[in-house]
């Protein structure tokens, strides 16, 4: 337990000083290539005609599932128990580089704030490629607040997705289920779509992910709802409970809103509405109320919530840990 505590702080702690360079191999992006081969493989590339019943593809999505989650189980467990078997030092060693992987708080902050410095130089077509790159709605047609909005919604979002689900999954089962989680959630990311290619292929996919964010989705807004009392007079807590009671499934998938309501309330500003996703017009209700217009620096803002939370997370899962190291 004492190894695993050490790593769990070792790995946060690298995540917030080093994020994930783009020239450090990253084992997420070899889940993704992964899951891309197999797509291809299983449903043919995207400019092919598709010759399946729809009963074929979730079966053949449902294979998808099985193979991603398999294989990046296995290799995260020989990885991290051989390492262990060597030498406990290298077990931890390992343990804490798995942990720094899979948490993604600096990175999520660097992508936003590339939208931000954008925005501050006046540059929309720049600040919609750089917002292109951490969304999955069209961006060319987006305006300033447009653009603002789309980082602020995804750094809300993924303050759950890219940070606190997968350390409490990390805290509560190690880097394997830890990695387990961030396959789950890439396979949503990549093939979840509710459009003609992935409507059956992903089905499976986008409900296991559902699932297994359901919990840790909620435990990331009650988080986030705490850290807007310790962030400043620029965010409203009791306004982030209100509104995140009243607005956190506002969207179509059960767990997506539910930070989202908590950022919109704390910042007073309101988020999402209709967008638009490979050409068409998604209608989606508003989350929250526009006591104010949203701004460029609601990004900055949307990223301290991130960083409080995330450090709340952390001391909490090291916190419950310890306790159940000393009555061990």
């Amino acid at each position: 337990m004492i190894y695993h505590i050490a790593a769990m702080l070792a790995g946060f702690l690298m995540d917030l000083l080093f994020g994930d360079p783009y020239w450090l191999p990253h084992p997420i992006r070899l889940i993704g290539n992964w899951i891309s081969f197999l797509e291809k493989r299983l449903l043919g590339s995207k400019t092919e005609e598709k010759h399946t019943t729809p009963e074929q593809e979730q079966r053949r999505g449902m294979l998808l599932v099985l193979a991603v989650l398999s294989s990046t189980v296995f290799v995260t467990a020989v990885l991290l128990l051989g390492a262990y078997r060597l030498h406990p030092y290298l077990g931890v060693v390992i343990e804490s580089i798995m942990t720094y992987q899979i948490l993604a708080t600096k990175c999520l902050k660097v992508e936003s704030m590339k939208v931000y410095q954008e925005l501050k130089k006046g540059d929309i077509a720049a600040s919609r490629k750089a917002v292109s790159m951490i969304v999955g709605r069209d961006t060319e047609c987006l305006d300033e607040t447009g653009v603002a909005k789309a980082a602020i919604e995804t750094v809300a979002e993924n303050t759950s997705d890219g940070v606190i689900a997968p350390m409490i999954c990390t805290a509560i089962g190690g880097p394997i289920l830890g990695f387990f989680y961030k396959a789950v959630n890439t396979m949503d990311s990549m093939v979840g779509y509710k459009n003609d290619r992935y409507l059956y292929f992903g089905r499976t996919a986008a409900k296991l992910d559902d699932i297994v964010n359901y919990i840790p989705a909620r435990i990331s807004a009650l988080l986030m709802v705490v850290s807007c009392f310790f962030c400043g007079k620029e965010f409203d807590g009791k306004r982030a409970w209100y509104i995140f009671k009243r607005d956190r499934y506002r969207h179509a998938s059960p767990n997506s809103a539910q930070t989202e309501a908590v950022c919109a309330g704390a910042l007073g500003i309101r988020l999402a509405g209709n967008a638009s996703y490979f050409g068409k017009i998604v209608e989606k209700p508003y989350i929250g109320d526009a006591e104010r217009a949203v701004e460029t620096e609601d990004i900055k803002r949307a990223d301290r919530l991130l960083y409080a939370t995330a450090v709340l997370c952390e001391a909490i899962c090291l916190s419950v840990l310890w306790i159940i190291l000393l009555i061990s």
